[in-house]
């Protein structure tokens, strides 16, 4: 079964009561909770990916793991419960789901699934929205922190250097050209580029399977190498790892990342194409 839903099989799952979907509209502004005001899918409970997804910005990057015991009150608070299939959705990128995909499974949720193209796919498809904030049962899921592996910056700087560690920011970024959010411009030395954009289709779903194979293949990785993701603070990162799942290769995100890797000032910084 596909990591993916599309907007018919979410629909379909919808009446047969057999998932618990989740909105979690983002954008570096914090305006999810605006977005989801504006229009959102019926029963569908905010999950808010600064507040709950991610702990406070500070030494661990900009957009460190959760705190587990905040996780879990969060989660049941949108009323998941153990054993719960998770389907979850963002405007048009699947940027945040990802991050959501990835936390949710970091917490011992096996099942979660990304509504391919997000509210913009779904709307398309002739899919209700509405404005209306649903009255939601509590949840009782249990988190479990550590269910898949994370990378620190030992483990990044190590995969840099062993294996392919893909940086998902735009090239400009990635090459120390510009850096309009961190105070530091460049990528980690051994780094690649994937820019989150090549992975996608012109209405932000996903590209084919084979299609993301070929690229991350390009891009060096193989069956065998270890592989590692890492952006500007953790989100992107998880992108490419969702993206890299859906073409059969598993990776690990440095959740940190770029805005982590900066708070010490002996990690050496590369400019620059890759080399």
């Amino acid at each position: 079964m596909s990591t993916l839903i599309t907007p018919g099989e979410l629909a379909s799952a919808i009446d047969a009561g057999t998932v618990r979907v989740l909105d979690v509209q983002y954008s570096l502004a914090g305006d999810g909770p605006a977005l989801y005001a504006v229009a959102h899918v019926p029963d569908a409970p905010h999950l808010d990916l600064d507040a709950v997804l991610a702990g406070p910005p500070g030494e661990g990057g900009r957009h460190p793991l959760p705190d587990p015991a905040v996780l879990e009150a969060g989660l049941r608070a949108v009323g998941v419960d153990d054993g719960d299939t998770v389907v979850v959705y963002d405007q048009q990128t699947s940027l945040a789901s990802a991050r959501a995909w990835w936390v949710l499974r970091w917490a011992g949720i096996t099942d979660v699934r990304v509504l391919d193209g997000g509210l913009a796919a779904w709307r398309a498809s002739g899919g209700a929205v509405t404005t209306e904030v649903p009255v939601v049962e509590p949840g009782t899921v249990t988190v479990r922190p550590g269910s898949v592996a994370v990378l620190d910056a030992d483990g990044a700087a190590r995969v840099a250097m062993d294996g392919i560690l893909l940086d998902s920011r735009a090239g400009e970024r990635f090459r120390g050209e510009t850096e309009p959010i961190d105070a530091v411009a460049g990528h980690i030395p051994g780094a690649r580029n994937a820019p989150m954009a090549e992975q996608l289709e012109a209405d932000g779903r996903f590209r084919s399977a084979d299609e993301l194979r070929a690229y991350f293949a390009g891009l060096g990785v193989t069956d065998a190498g270890e592989v590692g993701t890492s952006c500007g603070s953790g989100v992107t990162a998880a992108h490419t790892a969702l993206a890299l799942h859906l073409a059969g290769f598993e990776a690990v995100p440095y959740v940190g990342s770029w805005s982590h890797w900066i708070t010490d000032p002996d990690r050496p910084v590369e400019t620059g194409p890759a080399s």
